[in-house]
């Protein structure tokens, strides 16, 4: 004979029931509406309970289990994957703003690509450099537009005085 469906839920009815309002994520309204019929004793036995989710018995064991070893916050909890590690370090990505902020800049992508290479070692993808650069820094390539060799620089500043008059 199995033992008897006891769970004591501390949270109040109407705690719960605001909860599960405001819950975004289906599986926390699943799991919110399951201590609410039991706290408002609608449910008494765990096979109702997985027949009106849809899910298993054991889902429900699993996430009964959970929630009387860590209550509300432990049930709801969202575990997410660490990800990869980063390929470029954040003393590489600090000197790298750095240099795109001195009034240098760089002409290409591909020369930020071999200038990590060359000061840190690191073998960065271009897709990846572009990325950190444009999206993350929100940076653009400053390159000076090019001047003719045979253009008299008097002249020029002499222009840039007399035209600043006129506006």
């Amino acid at each position: 004979m199995s033992r008897p469906f006891q769970i004591e839920i501390a949270e109040s009815e109407e705690e719960l029931k605001k909860r599960l309002q405001t819950a975004s994520l289906g599986n926390q309204k699943e799991k919110l509406q399951m201590l609410w019929w039991l706290k408002n004793g609608q449910v008494k036995e765990q096979q109702e309970i997985g027949q009106r989710l849809g899910r298993d018995t054991s889902t429900v064991t699993r996430w009964l289990q959970k929630y009387r070893a860590s209550g509300l916050s432990g049930l709801l909890e969202i575990k997410k994957a660490p990800g990869a590690k980063r390929k470029i370090n954040s003393e590489a990505l600090a000197a790298l703003k750095q240099e795109l902020e001195t009034g240098k800049g760089f002409e290409s992508y591909g020369e930020i690509v071999e200038w990590l290479k060359r000061q840190h070692g690191l073998e960065i993808e271009y897709a990846t450099v572009y990325a950190w650069v444009r999206y993350r820094f929100k940076a653009k390539l400053k390159v000076p537009r090019p001047q003719s060799s045979q253009q008299d620089e008097e002249l020029v500043s002499e222009f840039k005085k007399n035209s600043a008059s006129f506006s």
